[in-house]
């Protein structure tokens, strides 16, 4: 009988930034709750974190279909991750979200997508979001007064380069963005690689 081929798509970067990614989320989340993944990719993360995070269930999600089934056979067995869902944040309803979810992470977005989609991801975060949930963002950003880079410098032209309406944002912008939709920037942790993960909260 043939081999059936491996669904599963893989990315180094999301193998190489998984462990101190998810030390945070074990450092900043309670021991259980649903979590909304956004732009999930390969699905390597959901199905890394899951394993790290015996609490939560986890719903994994990606603007592209063709993602769904890598996502899906990288979580394949895991009883405490959700099936993949089609996400497109620039909708006004996301269908098949919970109403409520205690925390929403996206990796490796907001500088791979128009600026339109750092807007929605925002807007979304404030409609899903328990009251004291929050939002995780993590990738390079563009910090005022700070030296970028070379890395990010370079990878900002690749990106612009590719897609004009890509490119590396200034955190300032993301967080005054975040503010309109009552959301606040509550921490900011240095990761390897010259990349941030920020921690967003609803603004009391």
């Amino acid at each position: 009988m043939p081999t059936m081929p491996d669904a599963r798509r893989h990315s180094p970067a999301a193998e190489r930034n998984g462990p101190p990614i998810l030390a945070q989320l074990q450092r900043l989340l309670p021991p259980k709750g649903v979590m909304l993944e956004i732009a999930s990719g390969t699905g390597q993360h959901a199905a890394f974190f899951s394993a790290g995070l015996p609490g939560w269930q986890w719903q994994p999600s990606d603007c592209e279909a063709g993602a769904l089934p890598s996502i899906a056979a990288w979580c394949e067995g895991l009883d405490r991750v959700r099936p993949p869902i089609t996400l497109d944040v620039l909708a006004d309803t996301w269908p098949g979200v919970p109403a409520q979810v205690d925390a929403i992470y996206c990796a490796n977005m907001i500088h791979i997508a128009p600026w339109a989609c750092t807007a929605g991801l925002m807007d979304g975060a404030a409609r899903h979001l328990a009251p004291h949930g929050l939002l995780i963002t993590y990738g390079p950003y563009l910090v005022d007064g700070e030296v970028t880079a070379p890395s990010n410098l370079a990878f900002d032209a690749d990106l612009r380069a590719r897609n004009p309406a890509w490119g590396l944002r200034r955190l300032a912008d993301v967080a005054e963005r975040a503010a309109s939709a009552g959301l606040r920037l509550r921490e900011r942790a240095d990761m390897p690689a010259n990349n941030l993960l920020l921690v967003w909260a609803r603004a009391r």
